[in-house]
């Protein structure tokens, strides 16, 4: 995400540095010095494009990835998913710099669909982490959680020397199955969840730091308890909302793969036609 960051932060400031012939008219730019370099076939302009393709690209090694068992031994697959994501949000900008800010016609019909592509895959992303997972990205089992669960109540009350029944009390675990529900209804209980997650972690802290617990608790520890507290309350809610999150993470599929495929298509056909007509800098 750092590396992310740097690009995204540098192509920003390009185009801070480039404001005076991104926003100039069309019949304008050809007389502005930059036109050369900042044109959507000019070095900087062209370069971002080839970089945008190859990010377009790899972002196809996730599903290979997900569909070939033999490329296990790549990394796991929440690690794919993260460097997935990170390098996609950088399609946005670096796109916009090829396009020299332009979004007109096709173009623009193009770059939009693009950016539904994108936020359709942070809805994804969102949906993936509410599915309760091992540190490989396995999905757990009904009664890895279940484990996960008590071990994380024990370490809690462990740490802070509470009763075990006051901290499930505290945390409020309900572990009781959400059913039926339907497409709002599951976004709005997801949102109420971290919501309520949060509230219960802070109260938590707040205990912790009290002058009965704290006293044998280091600011180390109140992090760890929170951190563990957090972890349990997340499994409760997401073993709760699990059948609703898979209805959910389905739909989602149906609907973003189509539009990547059609992103990937456009992308493939652009580069055909600016190569065959000869519209590049590097030969």
């Amino acid at each position: 995400m750092i590396l992310v960051g740097l690009v995204v932060a540098g192509l920003l400031g390009l185009s801070g540095f480039g404001a005076s012939y991104y926003l100039a008219e069309q019949g304008e730019r050809v007389r502005d010095p930059l036109h050369p370099w900042l044109r959507p076939s000019g070095y900087v302009g062209q370069t971002a494009g080839i970089v945008a393709l190859f990010i377009f690209v790899f972002l196809w090694l996730y599903p290979l990835r997900k569909s070939v068992r033999w490329l296990r031994w790549t990394g796991a697959m929440s690690k794919w998913l993260d460097v997935h994501v990170a390098t996609a949000l950088m399609i946005p900008v670096v796109t916009a710099v090829h396009a020299s800010w332009r979004f007109d016609g096709l173009i623009g019909l193009g770059y939009w669909s693009m950016i539904v592509v994108c936020a359709s895959g942070i809805i994804g992303r969102y949906l993936y982490v509410h599915i309760p997972r091992s540190a490989s990205g396995l999905e757990l089992t009904a009664e890895e959680i279940a484990a996960e669960r008590r071990a994380l109540l024990e370490a809690v009350a462990a740490d802070t020397g509470l009763p075990h029944p006051q901290v499930e009390a505290l945390l409020r675990s309900d572990p009781t199955p959400c059913e039926g529900l339907g497409v709002v209804a599951t976004l709005r209980r997801m949102a109420a969840d971290e919501i309520a997650r949060g509230r219960a972690a802070r109260a938590l802290r707040r205990l912790c730091e009290d002058r009965q617990v704290g006293s044998r608790l280091d600011r180390r520890a109140v992090r760890r308890v929170v951190r563990l507290a957090s972890r349990e309350m997340a499994l409760t809610q997401q073993a709760r909302m699990l059948a609703a999150t898979h209805r959910l993470f389905r739909l989602w599929h149906v609907a973003h793969r189509p539009f990547a495929v059609t992103a990937l298509v456009a992308v493939l056909v652009h580069v055909a036609v600016v190569i065959s007509m000869g519209m590049t800098w590097f030969w």
